[in-house]
Order: structure tokens, then C-alpha cells, then sequence
């Protein structure tokens, strides 16, 4: 990235040629679904018209069409009717998401989360008995984990699953109120069968929690003998989704054959001995779970989608709506709302971190397809692909959250009404931060790693066992893990003339520069975790309070690790384009997304010697400089992201499409 001039070009954005290069590897299946969508944007106006229990059916048929097409089965096996190609479905998942996403959550559990369970938990006679019948939308599930009284603490579930030797059967119960399936989408109308994870006891040995194929309803949707079912009622978004509570009768009324135990990594016998090729039931349960981070990936992108559909409206609606007297030569012209530069900071810099965390979700995607399709299959591989997936995940919701809201006002009262979409938007998409994982636990997943280097006990570790694992390494050797050491001279080599230059305004458009203020914030932060835990324990503290008092510094390194990995995704982008406007384009956006997070974190900087006030105070300037920069461009940058016109539902802000 070259320093910027006195006069800077003139750029002409070929709009085609960035939503190529957004589209990436999987452009054909992207055209294909936003050119499918459009049918169905009357949805979004059903979603406020009709009744619950109609929109749920419309919802449902919708999803059974969509199913129809192939677009929703591209991550299963050719042979079941699928496409065999997981970086396809989630490339469908992300564009699918342009449009209803109560049928976007719809498709997610019947084929990402029901489906995906049988196919990643399963063997063979679960892919015969059901994955057919799954892809075509024959038979709908639902995915019960989730319980009323454990929420994010799966290892901890109520529901029993106990072998019975004499029938071979398993007696699937719930073991209080408490216990109950929880929040489970397609459970309170339509799923047939369930995927249900349950504490698996053998000869009354636990074995910890396994996942098992269990039937609901029969053909005509009535409730099978012992199971009982609740609507989990109006929920602030997607209420085309039927989530609903779910509870299996104490009295051993619900049993399944032995073969319905998702037997991938581990089986009961018929005589009823338990049998796993992982002996450690720590990282059995965490392989199992590892298998599911599809679910992450999806959400993530899905939460890019809906704040590059509002990106999209407060944009165009910016060059649109005017207000006040400019003061210049236009007398009695009001200012177009893009030309104020407050409304530019506002949008743009939450426009370029779209395309940052687009990019990070790119190559997040295809570390999925690699590992899942077997081309890369080594354990630390997987690990490393959990904790990105996490962290994204993490970063790219409440990055959706924050941005709608923020598109939301930019676009005064008008935005408020319900005919525009983003009522729809900020209802459907709050809960992408917390489903699929909770933001704050994912992190702690992303920090427990980081501290552990992801070690071979690392699946064993619970939080008091990370600590005191942490707390018997030294510091150094806990740096040392992270791979991002030795950043302090890096940090020297980023300015043109080393330490001397931190007063100047010199490189603050020099990509290393940047990411070298990102690793050097990640690994202080880490190193600070790991001193303050060995400390913590040192003392004679307990293990427990230990972790509690660091938690929110976990959390901080944590999300530090990820905002590095982000840029870095966006920066290897750039590098790797042809000299041309498009790498100067998006030059200025990475250098915009890298220097207004540095701006927003200055005070942590400043505290830790990495940032003079001065410097700091050219990093505003060059923020708002950059915005200005981006503003004849702005409406290129939105309309790459091909958001189907009739998606956007916003004739009221827009102008029916001007």
C-alpha cells in the first residue's frame, strides 16, 4: 500500500469485477441463489401480514422449494441427492441469507444443524436411513442440545440416554423440568425426528454426552407416546421458526433401537459394551463437538449478509436524502447526508470492516472445505479451525448487530418503520449473537486455546484446568505458543526510521505498520493473561477464582487474536491483486478497517507505549481523510455486494430503487 499523495486519483470502480472478486471460488453458486431469491421476496412482507402459524407454513414451504432446487443440499454426498462440496453450501448459506432469515434459520437446522449432525455423527447405516430423505425435505428435524437449565454447558446436559441389554434399545429421559430441550428450531411443529445429545450410561457407567436419532412425531405429525412438546411462543425475530421445548417421560416410555446411537466415534454393542477409538472422554466429546462447527461458519456469514444489505440502504439512502443549506455556491440546495463527514464515519468505517470480515470469512470458509473433505485432517488442523470459527463467528454477529443499528439511524425515522426492512433485520439477526454459541463463550473458547497452544491435553482442560496448566509455563514459553513473538522488534522494523519515527505521521498507511500494532496488542494481552493466572495461583488462590478475576482479560485476548487474524485475512487480499484501481479501492478500505480500529483502541495503545498522542491525533486525521477518499465510490462499494434489488425492501428510503 503506497503512502497516499497530494493529490490522489480519480478511482473507477468496476462493480461487476468486485462482486467477482467478493463471489471468489463459488460466484456460480452465489448467482445462482440471488437470482433464485427474488421469487421470494414477497416473505418479507408476510413475515408482518400473517398470522404465526400461517407464516410458519409459509415459511416451511419456502424452505421445501428451496430444498427443491438443490441450493440448501450442497454440503451432502452426490449419492444422497447432495452436491458434495461444503465451501458450495456455505457459499449458498451466505446468499440465501440476503433474503427471509426465518428461512435462512429454517435451512440452517434442517440441513446444517439436523442434517449435518447425522452426516458428521453418523456412519453409514444413519447416511442410508436418512440423508436422502433429509436433503430432498422429506422427513424434517430439528437438533435438540440446547437445555432450559445449561445453556452453553453441553457437558452438562440433563437428558438421559441409558442401554437396555435386554431389548437393545435405548431409554432416552429427561431428568427434570430443568432438563428440557430448549429453543429448538422445527421442534414445536415439524420435526418428524430429532438429533438429541443426552448423557450416554452403560451398565450404569457414564460415558458422557452422545447424540442419538430419536422420532417425535409420526407421519401425521401427532406427538409419539412420552414425548412432550411446547411452543417457546413469540420471540422478538424469526417467528416463521417454530421453536419449541421438548421433554422425554422419566418412565422409560421412549426407547430407540441400539442402531440409532450416532456411532461415528463410539458404540454400544448389542451385549452392551461401550467402545470408542478415543479413550480420553474430554476429547471424544470435544472431536464430537468439533465435527459441528459448520453451524458457526454459516452464522457468521449470515451476519455479513444482513449488514451488507443494510450497509446497502443507509448508503444509497446517504446519496439520496438531503438536509440542510450547503453554504456554498448551490444556494437554497441542501447537502446530500454522504457529504457530511460525520455521516461518513459513521458508515464507512463499518463498510470497510464488512469487507475485512468478508475476507476473514473467505478464508475461514475454505479452511472448513479442507477439512472437512479430508484434504487437510490433522488434528491441530481441525483445533485451529474450531477457535477461528469460534472467533469469527464472535466478531462477524456482533459486528451485524452493531451495524444495522447504526444504518438504522443514519437513516433517521424513516428507517424506523416497519415497511422498510430494518425492523426485520435488527429483530431477525440480535439473536445471531448468541445462538449457534454465545459471543462470550466462544471468545473463551478462542482464549483457552491460545494459552494452551492448543496442547495434547487440550480437549481435557476444563477452565480450572487450563489454569493451572497455564500457571505451571512460564510466561515466555505461553508467548512462544502463540507464534506471534519476537513482535517488539517487529514493531521497531514497521516505521521507515525504526523507534525514532513513533512521533511523526510517517507509515500510517504502511500495511506492516498496522499489523504489527495488532500482534503486539494480541500477544501483551496473552502475556498479561498468563501473568496474571500464574500470579493467581502462585498465591495460594483458588483455581476457580482465579479464572473469574482474569475472565475479562481472557476475553480481550481473545478477541484481540481474532481482530489480527482478520486484518491479515483482508491484507493478504490485497497483496495478492493486480495493480489497478480495484487493489487501490480496496487499499483504501483495509487501510481505513486497520486505522479506525487503531483509533477506537487508542487509550490501550497510549497506556502501553505504542501510540504518542500525536500520532494518535494523525490517525484521526487520517481516518476522516480516508473517508473522504472513499465517498465518490461509496455507491461501487455497496453495489458489489449484488443485494437483489426487490431484497432490500426499502422503497420508502430509496425511492422505489433510484
Amino acid at each position: 500500500m503506497a503512502e497516499e499523495s497530494t493529490t490522489p486519483p480519480e478511482l473507477t470502480v468496476d462493480v461487476a469485477a468486485l462482486t467477482a472478486l467478493l463471489d471468489g471460488r463459488y460466484a456460480d453458486v452465489r448467482r445462482t441463489v440471488r437470482e433464485l431469491l427474488p421469487a421470494y421476496a414477497s416473505v418479507l412482507e408476510d413475515a408482518e401480514t400473517m398470522p404465526r402459524e400461517e407464516f410458519r407454513e409459509r415459511v416451511k414451504d419456502v424452505v421445501l422449494e428451496i430444498a427443491g432446487t438443490g441450493a440448501a443440499g450442497m454440503g451432502f454426498p452426490k449419492e444422497y441427492g447432495g452436491g458434495g462440496d461444503i465451501g458450495a453450501s456455505i457459499a449458498a448459506f451466505e446468499s440465501l441469507a440476503y433474503g427471509d432469515l426465518s428461512v435462512l434459520v429454517k435451512v440452517g437446522v434442517q440441513f446444517g444443524l439436523f442434517g449435518g449432525a447425522i452426516l458428521q455423527l453418523g456412519t453409514q447405516r444413519h447416511h442410508d436411513a436418512y440423508l436422502a430423505d433429509v436433503v430432498s425435505g422429506r422427513l424434517l428435524g430439528c437438533f435438540a442440545m440446547t437445555e432450559t437449565g445449561h445453556g452453553s454447558n453441553v457437558q452438562a446436559l440433563g437428558t438421559v440416554a441409558s442401554y437396555d441389554p435386554a431389548t437393545s434399545e435405548f431409554v432416552v429421559t429427561t431428568t427434570s423440568e430443568q432438563a428440557g430441550k430448549d429453543y429448538i428450531g422445527n421442534a414445536a411443529k415439524h420435526a418428524r425426528v430429532a438429533v438429541v445429545f443426552a448423557q450416554l450410561e452403560v451398565a450404569g457407567e457414564g460415558h458422557g454426552v452422545h447424540a442419538l436419532v430419536v422420532p417425535l412425531r409420526d407421519e401425521a405429525g401427532a406427538t409419539l407416546p412420552g414425548v412432550r412438546i411446547e411452543d417457546d411462543g413469540h420471540k422478538m425475530g424469526l417467528n416463521g421458526v417454530d421453536n419449541g421445548r421438548i421433554w422425554f417421560d422419566p418412565d422409560g416410555t421412549v426407547r430407540v433401537p441400539r442402531e440409532n446411537l450416532l456411532n461415528r466415534f463410539a458404540d454400544v454393542t448389542d451385549d452392551g459394551r461401550y467402545v470408542s477409538e478415543i479413550e480420553s472422554p474430554g476429547r471424544r466429546f470435544f472431536t464430537m463437538l468439533g465435527t459441528l462447527v459448520q453451524g458457526r461458519v454459516s452464522v457468521g456469514g449470515a451476519g455479513l449478509s444482513a449488514s451488507k444489505a443494510a450497509l446497502t440502504i443507509a448508503v444509497r439512502y446517504g446519496l439520496l436524502r438531503r438536509q440542510f443549506e450547503t453554504g456554498t455556491e448551490d444556494e437554497g440546495t441542501e447537502q446530500l447526508l454522504l457529504d457530511y463527514g460525520l455521516h461518513q464515519r459513521r458508515l464507512f468505517p463499518r463498510l470497510a470492516r464488512t469487507y475485512a470480515l468478508h475476507f476473514a470469512q473467505e478464508v475461514l470458509a475454505g479452511e472448513l472445505h479442507d477439512v472437512f473433505s479430508g484434504i487437510r485432517d490433522d488434528e491441530e488442523t481441525r483445533r485451529l479451525l474450531e477457535s477461528r470459527a469460534a472467533g469469527t463467528k464472535a466478531l462477524a454477529t456482533w459486528h451485524a448487530t452493531d451495524t444495522i443499528q447504526e444504518c438504522r439511524e443514519a437513516c433517521g425515522g424513516a428507517g424506523y418503520l416497519a415497511v422498510n426492512r430494518f425492523a426485520a433485520l435488527k429483530a431477525d439477526t440480535d439473536v445471531f449473537t448468541t445462538f449457534e454459541g454465545d459471543n462470550h463463550v466462544l471468545l473463551q473458547l478462542v482464549g483457552k486455546g491460545l494459552l494452551t497452544d492448543y496442547a495434547s491435553d487440550f480437549s481435557d482442560l476444563d477452565q480450572l484446568g487450563m489454569v493451572r496448566f497455564v500457571a505451571g509455563l512460564a510466561v515466555e514459553t505461553v508467548l512462544e505458543r502463540t507464534r506471534v513473538h519476537r513482535l517488539f522488534e517487529q514493531l521497531r522494523d514497521a516505521l521507515p526510521g525504526g523507534s525514532d519515527d513513533w512521533h511523526t505521521d510517517s507509515g500510517l498507511r504502511d500495511p506492516n505498520y498496522h499489523l504489527a500494532m495488532y500482534r503486539f496488542r494480541e500477544e501483551h494481552l496473552i502475556g498479561g493473561v498468563a501473568r496474571r493466572l500464574k500470579r493467581g495461583v502462585d498465591s495460594g488462590m483458588n483455581p476457580g477464582e482465579v479464572f473469574s478475576r482474569v475472565q475479562d482479560h481472557v476475553i480481550a485476548a481473545a478477541r484481540a487474536h481474532v481482530e489480527r487474524l482478520v486484518l491479515e485475512a483482508f491484507t493478504d487480499k490485497v497483496a495478492g491483486l493486480e495493480d489497478g484501481d480495484l487493489k487501490l479501492t480496496l487499499n483504501l478500505l483495509c487501510d481505513l478497517h486497520a486505522l479506525s480500529g487503531i483509533e477506537a483502541d487508542r487509550a490501550w495503545f497510549i497506556e502501553h507505549g505504542r501510540l504518542t498522542t500525536q500520532r494518535s491525533k494523525a490517525i484521526t486525521r487520517e481516518v476522516a481523510e480516508l473517508c473522504r477518499r472513499l465517498r465518490p465510490i461509496a455507491r461501487e462499494l455497496v453495489d458489489a455486494f449484488a443485494v437483489p434489488e426487490s431484497l432490500l425492501r426499502a422503497d420508502a428510503l430509496l425511492g422505489g430503487g433510484s
